[in-house]
């Protein structure tokens, strides 16, 4: 069972997210909270029998926010992983999510099965999940310049990496912020072998996240 808990001062989304999540097979809601400090609370006595997987967090709330929340929750119970669900895509608040320790970041306009997809990636410790605006955001903050890269990008590492062709197309697409299914859709590959293949990529750019890789075939 993959559970679940819910951050929002809006009671409308708190209960639309809960109702969606709970008819997929092996979800549960376990709570919903409205702001971070009734999060926190809620954790405390999860923390007596069963802690969420994956809790999905608002940033902009009243008497605790969203940051705040995620930054105190991931020492207090690491276990967890912080999926940010929110309407901001400012590039100050997705930098201090990501400096509070926010395993992903979504904006709340995504549809049902990309949020469900984003929580299977983290469950099976994959790539951080983002939206693509978001993903693209992030990239220029650590490199510090414009990265455009799109399916038809050409990427010439140093051959001292040693990517193969489907290497090269995969880690475009990865960097660009799709993923591992979209991927495997765009170049007609199986997700398993989208895997293997980021796997292999990460390895040869001695790396550990997509994010890292970009930075790494930048320099």
């Amino acid at each position: 069972m993959n559970y679940i808990a819910i951050v929002d001062d809006k009671r409308s989304l708190r209960s639309t997210l809960k109702e969606k999540l709970n008819r997929f097979e092996n979800y549960e809601v376990l709570f919903t909270a409205e702001n971070g400090k009734d999060f926190l609370e809620a954790m405390k006595e999860a923390h007596k029998t069963i802690e969420p997987d994956v809790v999905l967090m608002d940033i902009d709330m009243p008497v605790m926010n969203g940051i705040d929340a995620v930054s105190e929750a991931k020492l207090r119970f690491p276990k967890t992983k912080y999926l940010m669900l929110t309407i901001f895509d400012e590039d100050e608040k997705i930098f201090n999510a990501i400096k509070a320790g926010a395993d992903g970041y979504l904006l709340k306009d995504e549809p049902i099965e990309k949020i469900k997809e984003a929580i299977e990636n983290l469950l099976n410790n994959e790539s951080a999940p983002m939206s693509p605006s978001i993903a693209r955001k992030v990239l220029n903050m650590l490199t510090n310049t414009e990265l455009n890269f799109s399916k038809n990008t050409k990427i010439e590492p140093e051959n001292e990496y040693n990517l193969t062709e489907r290497e090269k197309g995969i880690l475009a697409l990865l960097v660009d912020g799709l993923e591992y299914k979209e991927i495997a859709q765009q170049l007609e590959l199986s997700p398993n072998t989208v895997r293997n293949n980021v796997t292999k990529i990460y390895s040869k750019l001695h790396v550990t996240s997509r994010m890292q890789a970009a930075k790494v075939m930048k320099k």
